[in-house]
């Protein structure tokens, strides 16, 4: 085995690649002219299927080199098609973003003065004075350290002349009974872990530095508490995203070390526009997705799992009622498409159509509510239909490889065919599944930070505060004030249900 040491071996090596992929395409271009005579006498299908051959073999060898030293990005090149990823036009390119205002930050004025030394004029030696109001302002950021502190809680005891009767004042309200911890304390930790990634042992390091000595499983047992608290509240956002009419659901990995041999559970989300649910199951099956999505029934917008359609045809065929129908994502299929396109160039063509459909997409942005709505359902009509027509006539005018990438991609596309298609007489159907993906990102940095949870109580604790920290990011409420509301609020009536959208301003 040959040990890579340094950079320039490194370097080294990819050149040998590059030369290898220089001579795989002169040797395929040498087989075409020799093999062009047999191919005639086979007739002109044999030429294409040989052509689809070899370009199967090139796609083959790019994809490997893009594994290897490709940058990971979705992103279109610019100077290819002077446009945005989705096809809308080209944008203008800036250096930097500039100064931003920063309105949210406390401000605080210091004012500098002359030394002694420096009162003289420097003209006429006279004493330089004061002048009123005139400063020279500059602004600068600064950081204030987190710090600790011990908050005694003095009850103040009451007496009454006849000697009967002693009461105490009311004291703060205790996360734990007797604990030592405030709510504020394990709102923090909570944050920190869920929502900006830091494993409970990196934090108990952080906290050293400033002075506290804790260990982990403190940290712990506050997290465990506040869940306990906040369990009703995370029962009812799920309740309240499987009441939408529409429900985007996806799920991702989580792994779970106390089981040998069984570690990869699954995060299954669930998103509606008022909330993001999660539950942590032991597996990906379509038995998983009826336990994650018990009691829905409406528009599901999907990716091509085989799961869900799995799971919808058993519940059609065990209940009465509304049933579930599926819509799909293009932009799973725009990914398809685009991973394509290095080999097979006319993919381009098909991205450019997707791309129109975003275009009409956000022409209604700004508006919202019932106004969005309607602007967007006449558009669709008027705009995106043509535009679906025409992607359909592409797809089945072509023949390709089906091994290739372009003939996965014409396949996917196909097979969720009356799926993709829902959106353009509903308006309530999004083109994609962009909102639920958004809200498994966490998941994924946190999986990859703290590598999931060590049992199955911990995956519980984390598809809670996953659930309530996200759900108050996506209505604009910041998460450690509101899970500090809504534990205060628990603690003082127990069950009390607080939702991220009770905190906004009425």
């Amino acid at each position: 085995m040959v040990r890579i040491e340094t950079e320039q071996d490194i370097e080294r090596l990819r050149q040998v690649a590059l030369l290898q992929q220089t001579e795989l395409h002169r040797l395929s271009k040498r087989l075409v002219q020799l093999t062009a005579a047999l191919a005639e006498a086979r007739g002109e299908d044999a030429i294409v299927a040989l052509q689809q051959e070899l370009a199967f073999l090139r796609e083959e060898m790019a994809a490997r080199n893009r594994e290897l030293f490709g940058a990971s990005s979705e992103k279109r090149q610019r100077e290819k098609d002077g446009a945005s990823e989705d096809g809308a036009g080209a944008t203008t390119e800036r250096s930097g973003h500039g100064r931003r205002e920063q309105p949210e930050l406390p401000r605080i004025d210091v004012v500098h003065i002359l030394d002694e030394p420096d009162r003289p004029c420097p003209k006429c030696g006279g004493e330089l004075r004061e002048w009123d109001g005139q400063f020279e302002d500059a602004e600068e950021i600064d950081v204030v350290e987190r710090s600790f502190r011990i908050v005694r809680h003095r009850r103040q005891k009451y007496t009454c002349r006849c000697g009967e009767c002693i009461e105490t004042a009311l004291g703060p309200r205790k996360l734990i009974v007797g604990g030592r911890y405030s709510v504020d304390f394990a709102v923090a930790v909570a944050v920190a872990k869920y929502a900006d990634h830091l494993p409970l042992a990196r934090q108990v390091k952080q906290m050293a530095r400033s002075g506290l000595t804790v260990d982990t499983q403190t940290l712990w047992d506050q997290l465990h508490a506040l869940a306990g608290h906040l369990g009703p509240t995370h029962e009812a956002i799920w309740r309240l995203v499987l009441s939408s009419e529409v429900v985007l659901p996806d799920e991702t990995q989580w792994p779970l070390l106390d089981k040998p041999g069984s570690s990869k559970w699954f995060a299954w989300s669930a998103a509606s526009q008022e909330a993001v649910a999660y539950r942590i199951l032991h597996s990906r099956s379509a038995e998983a997705a009826r336990t994650a999505l018990d009691g829905f029934a409406g528009i599901l917008v999907t990716d091509g799992y085989v799961a869900y359609q799995t799971m919808r045809d058993a519940l059609a065929s065990e209940r009465a009622g509304p049933p579930i129908v599926l819509a799909h994502c293009w932009a799973h299929v725009r990914r398809k498409f685009h991973d394509a396109e290095p080999a097979w160039p006319e993919a381009q063509e098909m991205l450019e159509l997707i791309g129109k459909l975003y275009a009409v997409e956000r022409e209604v942005s700004e508006l919202g509510g019932d106004e969005r709505r309607a602007r967007l359902a006449a558009l669709r009509r008027e705009r995106s239909s043509p535009v679906v027509d025409e992607i359909r006539a592409w797809l089945l005018g072509r023949a390709p490889l089906p091994r290739s990438g372009l003939g996965k991609a014409v396949a996917y596309t196909l097979s969720l065919w009356d799926g993709l298609g829902r959106f353009v007489d509903d308006a309530r159907i999004p083109l994609d599944t962009n909102l639920v993906e958004r809200g498994m990102r966490p998941l994924a940095v946190g999986r990859k930070n703290h590598y999931g949870s060590k049992s199955e109580r911990g995956t519980r604790v984390a598809a809670l505060f996953y659930t309530l920290i996200e759900s108050a990011k996506l209505v604009g409420v910041e998460p450690a004030g509101y899970l500090a509301e809504a534990t205060r609020r628990a603690i003082d009536t127990p069950g009390t249900v607080t939702l991220p959208r009770d905190l906004l301003p009425s």
